[in-house]
């Protein structure tokens, strides 16, 4: 608020309701407004998309829109901020020169004057910003300028004196109010000039942000400090132009008074009819406009002279200028070190260096000093404005832009806390921004942009990869884009942000497994990439490739934006290895492995059990997250066709009955239907890279699943219930992740119940070699003969991982037997555990549920704390 009050409020507000009236007075304020508070909800999007760390506006583009924009507008920004410093001590010094002038006291004359004490100013403010002292000094100066802000309106109600009324000021009259409704331009003012003067009025919505990195919580700072300082801001604008009390032209002289009388109106003339109505006859300003010094047009100090208290008004002028240049002063170094620090421009890294505790930019604020004396030595206010107006509204444009950029390219990274803002709005900003700042002056805008297009160029030929690590919402959106990203030198901050499933999914022909196909596809949508795969060469190669376009057809046809695969190979495990080894181009590779749960694993044959584990445990040795999808019996189409563990031959299944049909038609529709109101159970229980919660998140942002909430379940300890789940609550706030209950799961640990533990016996039983009694010959020769059973000492090894199926699967269908889709992880397997033992864990973790999806990641993190 202390940086939107600024110059504009005491010395050219009453100027810019004289040339517009305040019938497009309110206008101009409302489509200031307008762009700012549009800006604001953009801003406070973008900045709750994660922690925001210092550089202000600087960071929040460069952040979303890369590099190439980043450094434009961050040269840009910082240049209007060290500006603006000059355009509030301008208004300050021409406050000081109307006091010298009312008591002739003028140094050398009004320019030079103001040069002077705009140059002693911006050293004294130098001096407090480098001495820490900028806050303190702002307290005592809001102090100061909400008193007089108040005092203007009281001043209003006060009976004008006569020396009042010469000057134009005759309280609130109806004649005078009616008059100045229309707009009086003059010169060659205009409305987009005069609102070119005022805007940088509302320019100071950027302040919480551009010290981002000084506050406390900014997500949650930035947002309310902003959009409550537009609207009190914008709420004092109005009312001070709907306080029209004084006419544009007056005297100050006595010899205007005319009698104490009210005249007819036929019998006056000159530029204030309503004056001469209450007896005040100004026409001496059209024949001697020298003589008109005084009336909203001509005297900037209308607010000193209105309220009741003139001095007031002018410690109100002295904080609202001060405190907006000491804002300005501070924002600019910090925005400028910040650009530096990441080393877009190689030239201005001796800028980022940073001195004391607070590293503060030292040689940022000298810079600053020296660009704000620059244009101190103008010397003009409305010259000045114009300047600044120009270069906020590109940084606005380009904030807008980056929030609409950012919503449209749908990346799983933009979660943004802050949801009351829209991606078309944003996009209206945008183009707002830009249109005013051509109607204001053309070639103004013409040169901005032509500097921003060649520091774009210059960044985007030298490629400061090295430093820049960081990606951009322009980089996920086509399929070019994401080559040109693959391509390119990234870290892991971007392949962070700009992650997306990119799902290998082994479902045979695509006919075989839809529903399976259907819930990749609700994953990766249209901007993730998804492939099906193909079966045992022996079985498929010529059927393979006489089916290649069938199949990607079918796709098509069923709306399914995939890629169709065939990997024809002798053993299972292989082709599912050569496909996570070589689909995808560079970077532009999948992520993902997706594929059925075996559900005839007890009747396969011990090959397929052992290609089946294997293809997951390569997909974790090749750093795939995994995803294998159970569905009820009944459901699950794919257990007709799983001889080969998951990835299906392509010939027909054989005829089965009209029931099996059914089932099939039933399964296949599975996931095709918009899901009915539920819930998603997260079943979180411990960290893989975050992967278990973007995916079911991701879910919730599509058309079939929004009416489900998600549900969170997290282990915790006996007696730390409510500590655990604010410690989760707290988590998924700084993940910007939504979900409707978190539920702390303490008694995990326990012993499974006795008749589901003998399930568990009875499930194993045909694969147990059972040598615990015999001697050690006899034991050695039964584990060479049948290396794939579970042994006794195996099981007994594992017994607490068991334990933990057995009990998991029990709180599963307590908790979560209503939900639309369970997502659970399963345990890894990190020691030597035999083939049965393992899918014995699976099949006991997920018996009897709805549809389960398992996830594992790869520990690699793909949630992000910042935007």
């Amino acid at each position: 608020m202390l940086n939107i009050w600024g110059v504009m409020l005491f010395i050219r507000l009453s100027w810019v309701f004289g040339q517009a009236g305040w019938g497009l007075g309110i206008v101009v304020i409302l489509l200031s407004c307008v762009v700012t508070t549009i800006t604001g909800l953009s801003m406070s999007a973008i900045c709750t998309n994660g922690i925001v760390r210092g550089g202000g506006a600087y960071y929040l583009i460069s952040r979303s829109l890369g590099p190439e924009f980043g450094g434009s507008i961050g040269l840009i920004f910082a240049f209007a901020n060290a500006v603006a410093v000059s355009m509030y001590v301008v208004g300050f010094a021409e406050t000081v020169v109307q006091l010298l002038v009312d008591y002739d006291s003028i140094m050398v004359d009004p320019l030079n004057d103001i040069r002077i004490i705009g140059c002693i100013t911006v050293v004294l403010l130098l001096g407090i910003s480098l001495a820490g002292m900028a806050w303190e000094a702002k307290i005592v100066l809001l102090v100061i300028l909400l008193a007089a802000i108040v005092n203007v309106f009281v001043g209003t109600f006060i009976p004008a004196t006569e020396t009042k009324k010469t000057q134009g000021f005759f309280n609130y009259q109806a004649n005078i109010f009616m008059e100045n409704f229309t707009p009086d331009f003059r010169g060659a003012e205009s409305f987009f000039s005069v609102f070119a003067i005022f805007f940088p009025a509302a320019t100071g919505i950027l302040a919480g942000a551009n010290i981002s990195g000084d506050l406390k919580d900014p997500q949650a700072a930035i947002p309310k400090g902003t959009l409550w300082a537009i609207l009190i801001t914008g709420i004092t604008y109005l009312a001070v132009a709907l306080t029209a009390c004084v006419v544009r032209d007056a005297t100050g002289n006595m010899t205007s008074f005319i009698n104490n009388t009210f005249m007819p109106a036929e019998d006056c003339n000159g530029p204030s009819v309503a004056a001469c109505e209450l007896g005040y006859n100004f026409s001496s300003c059209v024949t001697n406009p020298d003589s008109c010094k005084f009336g909203s047009m001509h005297n900037f100090q209308v607010m000193t002279m209105v309220s009741g208290f003139g001095p007031l008004i002018i410690a109100g002028t002295f904080s609202a200028t001060l405190s907006s240049a000491l804002a300005s002063l501070v924002s600019a170094p910090k925005v400028f070190q910040a650009l530096c620090k990441d080393n877009i421009y190689t030239a201005l890294h001796f800028f980022a260096k940073g001195s004391g505790k607070n590293n503060e930019p030292i040689r940022g604020y000298v810079l600053t000093f020296l660009i704000s004396v620059a244009f101190i030595l103008i010397g003009d206010l409305n010259v000045i404005a114009p300047i600044i107006s120009n270069f906020f509204l590109a940084s606005y444009a380009l904030i807008n832009f980056s929030c609409f950029h950012a919503s449209y390219a749908k990346s799983p990274g933009w979660r943004p806390a802050y949801k009351f803002y829209n991606m078309w709005l944003s996009l209206v900003g945008a183009v707002l921004c830009c249109v005013v700042m051509f109607v204001i002056n053309w070639w103004a805008a013409l040169l901005t942009y032509g500097i921003e297009i060649l520091l774009y160029i210059y960044v985007t030929v030298k490629k400061p990869s090295e430093y820049v690590n960081w990606g951009s919402s322009t980089q996920a959106v086509t399929f070019v884009s994401a080559v040109s990203n693959a391509l390119s030198l990234s870290g892991i901050e971007e392949h962070v942000k700009n992650f997306r499933p990119q799902i290998i999914v082994l479902t045979g022909s695509v006919r075989t497994r839809p529903a399976l196909l259907d819930l990749a596809h609700s994953l990766s949508k249209t901007y993730g990439l998804c492939l099906t795969s193909e079966g045992p060469r022996w079985k498929v190669l010529q059927e393979m490739n006489a089916g290649m376009e069938k199949n990607q057809l079918w796709l098509h046809k069923n709306k399914r934006k995939a890629f169709y695969t065939a990997v024809a190979s002798d053993d299972f495990r292989q082709g599912a290895d050569a496909l996570l080894q070589s689909s995808g181009l560079g970077r532009l590779k999948p992520n993902i492995l997706m594929m059925g749960f075996k559900r005839d694993w007890r009747s396969a044959d011990t090959q397929a059990i052992k290609n089946y584990v294997g293809v997951l445990h390569d997909a974790f040795d090749f750093e795939y997250g995994t995803l294998v999808l159970r569905v009820p019996q009944g459901l699950d189409m794919s257990q007709f066709v799983e001889e080969e563990g998951g990835l299906s031959v392509c010939s027909p299944p054989p005829p089965q009955e009209a029931k099996i049909n059914d089932m099939l038609l039933e399964a296949s529709t599975q996931f095709q239907k918009k899901q009915s109101k539920g819930t998603i159970d997260v079943w979180w229980l411990f960290d893989d890279g975050g992967l278990t919660l973007l995916l079911p998140y991701i879910l919730t942002t599509r058309k079939k699943w929004k009416d489900c909430k998600l549900r969170i379940f997290v282990a915790g300890q006996p007696g730390r219930t409510e500590q655990d789940k604010e410690d989760m609550k707290t988590l998924l706030i700084k993940f910007r992740i939504n979900c409707s209950d978190i539920n702390v799961i303490d008694d995990l640990h326990i012993g499974p119940k006795s008749d589901n533990w003998k399930a568990f016996e009875d499930m194993i039983e045909p694969f147990r070699l059972h040598e615990g009694g015999k001697d050690k010959a006899r034991s050695e020769a039964l584990r060479e003969e049948s290396p794939w059973m579970i042994t006794d000492e195996e099981l007994s090894s594992f017994e607490e991982k068991t334990n933990l199926q057995v009990r998991l699967n029990e709180l599963l269908r307590e908790k979560s037997s209503s939900a639309n889709l369970i997502i659970v992880m399963p345990i890894a397997r990190k020691e030597s555990v035999s083939d049965h033992l393992y899918m014995a864990w699976l099949d006991t973790l997920t018996k009897n549920l709805p549809p389960t999806l398992l996830i594992r990641g790869n520990h690699k993190s793909v949630l992000t704390f910042y935007s």
